[in-house]
This record gives structure tokens, sequence and C-alpha cells, in this order.
């Protein structure tokens, strides 16, 4: 009894410390996308942290990392590394303040390597105090802060919030009149947010002030003068997370899209939490826990979280008609199990292929999935989008792979639109239109 509550003593000994550690130094998070980075940079400031996003991503932070790989590595890791390196050779840094914030996973997918790799480049070059933070479920995120279980709850907040706002970004900005209008009102609502989030409230006032600003976003979109005519092409975009929501890495192709035409409905951050639930609970049944404490919290944590989402997304129920989510991941995963085993393939290829399906039921003129350069999750769904394609009215389906170097999208994105509005013409799903659109 005493052995443990000493082990239980120095456990919280070393979260402190490294609580203390934090607070002395500077975090920067890689901007996958502009809007979560910035929430969570935010959220870590409410409790403490001095945190903000990495430098703005430019084509020079992948010739600077460049430098120090070898060609194996997949582009986000290119994207990372060179705004990490560009903080650190900014003058008068010192690597003692500086940490950085960088997840990890498990399994085969380049991207659990990510640190390992990262921090051996920093030592070799001499910043090895520098920290590299990757929050873990093991300490409860204790590591962070204290109020570990407030700060999770509230990024979930943030990562369904700004889901949200790149929807209504997405699905306005075709349409505008004034070009620009949308860039600046989403700018504006994901700095509206952010300042939510850096204060320091009880998480039931926090919420009520989200929503209420969440609100008032959604009112400064429904201003913006559009004109929304039925019938432009809707994209569904797929692929491996970073580099679908990037837009060095993926050349900002979204726009180029809507330069072209077409609509986009792009797979949201939320899309991948859920799925990491589903596995979480997948590993306690394994495990022989199904009945059993940690999967009750699982199952709570769960409850909570798919509440939350829907009062933060009732308010925009007219503007997002006809891009409802799936209520539950497991409809993705059942979708695409006729092409990918779901327990067997795992990771963004089953969600992808599963979400081609969903997003064809939903009225989707054309598939585009963006992946990494070698990406398995990008090679594993394109050698299966064929057979799904014939076995759903041969929608159109386009593989885009990147590696940081700029290529000519126009003329290859310009015979897949051609493809998809030959489609959109035969097609038997009709898609559902928000109330704006003025469609029953």
């Amino acid at each position: 009894m005493f052995s443990r509550k000493k082990e239980k003593g120095e456990k919280e000994k070393r979260l402190a410390e490294q609580r203390a550690d934090l607070r002395n130094r500077k975090v920067y998070i890689p901007q996958m996308n502009y809007a979560g980075p910035r929430a969570l940079a935010a959220l870590l400031r409410s409790v403490g942290i001095d945190a903000d996003v990495s430098p703005d991503d430019t084509p020079d932070v992948i010739a600077l990392a460049e430098r120090y790989l070898t060609g194996d590595e997949c582009l986000p890791e290119k994207v990372t590394l060179g705004g990490f390196l560009k903080v650190l050779m900014q003058e008068g840094v010192d690597p003692k303040k500086v940490a950085f914030f960088m997840p990890t996973a498990s399994g085969p997918c380049r991207f659990g390597q990510y640190r390992v790799l990262i921090k051996k480049i920093l030592t070799d070059l001499g910043y090895g105090d520098v920290l590299l933070l990757s929050p873990s479920s093991y300490d409860g995120y204790k590591g962070i802060a204290e109020a570990a279980t407030e700060l999770i709850r509230t990024a979930w907040w943030a990562i369904v919030s700004t889901d949200i706002l790149t929807k209504m970004l997405h699905r306005t900005r075709p349409y505008e009149i004034h070009k620009g209008d949308t860039d600046e009102v989403f700018e504006k609502g994901v700095q509206m947010i952010c300042d939510v989030f850096e204060k320091r409230l009880p998480l039931k006032q926090k919420f009520h002030l989200l929503r209420e600003t969440m609100i008032q976003v959604r009112d400064m979109f429904r201003a913006i003068p559009a004109k929304y005519e039925p019938g432009r092409p809707l994209i569904g975009v797929v692929g491996e997370i970073f580099c679908r929501m990037n837009v060095l890495s993926n050349q900002d192709l979204i726009r180029k899209v809507e330069e072209l035409g077409g609509e986009c409905w792009m797979s949201d951050v939320s899309e991948w939490i859920w799925y990491t639930n589903r596995e979480t609970i997948k590993r306690l049944i394994d495990a022989g826990k199904r009945f059993s404490i940690d999967m009750l919290k699982e199952k709570i944590k769960n409850k909570i979280q798919r509440r939350d989402e829907h009062l933060l997304l009732e308010p925009f129920k007219e503007d997002l008609r006809g891009y409802e989510e799936p209520e539950d991941i497991n409809i993705l995963l059942k979708l695409g199990l006729p092409y990918l085993p779901v327990d067997g393939a795992l990771g963004e290829m089953v969600l992808s292929v599963g979400k081609a399906v969903y997003l064809y039921e939903k009225g989707a003129d054309g598939i585009i999935d963006i992946s990494p350069f070698t990406c398995m999750n990008g090679i594993a769904s394109e050698a299966v989008y064929p057979h799904l394609s014939r076995d759903h009215d041969n929608i159109p389906i386009k593989n885009f792979y990147f590696d940081g170097t700029p290529v000519d999208l126009e003329r290859d994105l310009g015979i897949f639109m051609e493809l998809v509005r030959n489609y959109q013409r035969r097609k038997r799903k009709k898609r559902v239109y928000p109330k704006c659109f003025g469609v029953d």
C-alpha cells in the first residue's frame, strides 16, 4: 500500500514538473489547417500556456526541411519539420524556451515516426533542448494542465466549431458576388471563437458563449452577398487528413475546383475523432474489458461529445441542409465494407472509401482523393475506387498525390470536371440544397 502511494506521489510530482516546464516555454502548433490550430492555441493560453501557430506555410518550409530528410518521408512531415525549423532559426530564439505540439500514433502509417525523426534531426542540429509536446491519454493529459478533463472537452468544441466554419466557407465561397468576402468572414469568425476559447470561464458559461458566438458568425456568413443557384457540381474531398486540409500541401486544390465552377464538401476533423473513439472501444473489447470502468468512461465521453456536437450544429441546420455528416462512424465503415475490411485495412483508407459511397448517396457529382505521394492510404483507396465507381453509376473519382513539387493541376482538374458534368446530367442521386438556394 505504501509503495503504491509513493509511486502515485512520484507520478504526480513528474506531471507537475512537466506543467511547470511548459509554462516557461512557448508552444507552437503546426498549421494542418487554418482554423483548428488557432483554436487549440487559444485553449492552451486559457490554461496559462503561451501558445501560437507555427509560421504560415510557404514553399520555403518544404525546401528547408528537405535539407535534413532522405526523401522517403511524406509531405506532411516535410511541412511540419520545415515550420519547426523556421521558428528555431529566427534570431534570438532560445531552444530551452520552445516547445512544439507533435501528436503521435501507433500503426503502420509514417505519422507514428514523425516525433522520433523530428527529435533526432533537432538534436543533431543543436536544438536538443526543444520540447516535443505529445499529449498522451495514458497520463490523462495531466502533463499539460491540471484541469485535463476540461481541456479535452473544450478541445472537442474547438474541433467541431472549426469544422462547422470550414463547411460554411466551402459552401458559401463559390457563390459569393464579391471575391474575398467569404474568406474575410471566415477569418474573422475564427478569431471570434478563438477569443472565446482563450477566456478563463466555467465550462457551462464558456459553452454558452461559444454557441452564441457561433450564431453571430452564422449570421455574418448569411449576410455575404451571394448568388445561390442550383446546378454547380458538388465535389466530395476525401483522403489523408493533413494533405487534404493544408493548402500548401495540396496547392489550394479546393479553390481551384471552385474556379472551375465546382463546390467542395471536404471530410472534416471530427470524422477522424469519431473513428479513433470507435477504435478505442474495439481495443477495450479485445482486451476483455467490455464491462469495465474504462469502457464506461469511454461511453460517457462519446455521449457527451455527441450532445455537444448537436448543440453546436443546431443553429446551422438550415445553412447546412444537404451537408449532414453520418450520425455514427459505423455508417461510413459499413458503406466501405464491400471494398476494404474495416478491421484489416484501418485508418484513413476505410474512411475515404466509405465516405465516397456516402457522398454519392448525398448527391455528389464527383470525388477527389488528396494524399501525399506514396501514401499507403491513398494507394489502397485508389486500388478499389474503380470498383466503387462502377457500383455507383460510374461516379467520377480522381486521386491527386502531392510531394511538395508544384504541378500543373488545371489540366487534370479540367478533364475531371468535364467528366463530372457528364455524370451530373445522368445521375440518379439528387442532392438536397440549403434553404438559401430557394429549392424545396
